[in-house]
């Protein structure tokens, strides 16, 4: 799986920009707030319809704009296949070849991507529900029918939790029913393919970390699930949510904890065991997509090389440049070692974008973020 190209309109600085990419290595580099982050954020957005970076899309639209559109050509499956999302104010639309999906489920997984950043670090250190947000992004992408059992999960989770806010004499017993054997229906789901994803890519990272580490750790993933029967204890849980007004049970509990040689890594491992098996992690996930989709992700990298010690750098560059087409964001060259020679590199400052070699990218920009 490839990514021709992009185009933005109205998408966060850049009022206008096309970009040609290299089908393996394409390095964006240039100092902090210029732009470079943005154009990775519009690859996140064409493959998951939404950002990485923050759940408020008005901030995804150029300031002085009120709609905005990011489309793009993959090449998947032996042919290219334009794809293209907006946001207008009547809400975000997707389109597979020029033809609107009707459900934005059906629409992820035409692009799969990796993105590795700084802040996954928080993904084994961080709370809970980044945990939680990495799971449903990276199974959504791969199984459709778990984003359609998140929806269903979701809304009735909602229901119930406005629900439990009513005064204790109104609380109908009878609608709780409904709605409990609701959320425990797609909920049992939800943990089934958890249980299912983790166990995968378990078994993928346990081999990588055990390269990275030379042979000396054992890494362990461990679904922490808040309930095995969900039906009977959300019957048995009620009085008490009642009482909270929210529910304390489902696959909105849930959890992963990542133990290093037993010993639980966030609480106890070394920043450098925390980067380890965060890479571990997202190499993983590169082969588990290709196990499941037969074709490769492709990786952005969103300055994350400098986070890295030189032989992480070497390991995660020579895992990915073999298989997936590789997007780099960096402030400077000077820590990327072993680069191939083929690649494409654009000079990213104040919003303009200057191709290696080439002129200065199709662009009309303002004011970077």
């Amino acid at each position: 799986m490839k990514l021709n190209n992009i185009q933005l309109y109205n998408f966060r600085n850049y009022t206008h920009l096309s970009l040609d990419f290299h089908p393996h290595l394409n390095i964006f580099l240039g100092q902090n707030a210029q732009g470079k982050t943005n154009i990775l954020e519009s690859i996140y957005f064409l493959a998951l319809t939404r950002s990485h970076r923050t759940h408020h899309d008005r901030e995804l639209i150029r300031w002085d704009a009120k709609e905005m559109k990011v489309s793009g050509t993959i090449y998947k499956g032996h042919s290219n296949v334009p794809l293209e999302v907006a946001l207008t104010p009547k809400g975000r639309t997707a389109q597979v070849n020029h033809l609107k999906e009707n459900r934005l489920a059906d629409y992820i997984g035409q692009l799969n991507l990796i993105m590795f950043a700084p802040e996954d670090l928080e993904l084994i250190k961080g709370a809970p529900s980044i945990r939680r947000r990495f799971l449903d992004m990276e199974i959504g992408q791969i199984r459709p029918v778990y984003l359609h059992n998140s929806v269903r999960y979701n809304r009735a989770l909602k229901e119930r939790n406005a629900y439990l806010k009513v005064e204790r004499k109104q609380i109908d017993s009878t609608f709780l029913d409904v709605l409990d054997s609701q959320l425990a229906e797609h909920g049992q789901k939800i943990s089934a393919e958890r249980h299912s994803f983790i166990s995968k890519l378990e078994n993928l990272a346990q081999k990588i970390h055990h390269q990275l580490t030379h042979g000396l750790e054992e890494l362990k993933i461990n679904y922490k699930i808040s309930s095995e029967s969900l039906l009977d204890d959300l019957e048995k849980a009620r009085d008490k949510d009642i009482f909270r007004h929210q529910t304390s049970v489902g696959p909105h509990r849930d959890d992963l904890t990542f133990f290093v040689n037993g010993i639980n890594v966030a609480d106890f491992g070394s920043q450098g065991q925390q980067r380890t098996v965060a890479l571990s992690i997202k190499l993983a996930e590169i082969d588990l997509i290709f196990e499941e989709t037969g074709e490769y992700p492709i990786l952005l990298l969103d300055d994350v090389m400098s986070e890295l010690d030189n032989n992480r750098q070497l390991d995660l560059l020579e895992t990915s440049l073999g298989k997936t087409q590789t997007f780099i964001t960096t402030t400077t060259l000077d820590h990327l070692k072993n680069l191939p020679e083929n690649l494409s590199i654009f000079n990213v400052q104040q919003g303009e974008i200057i191709k290696h070699g080439q002129e200065r990218a199709t662009t009309d920009s303002r004011a970077p973020q």
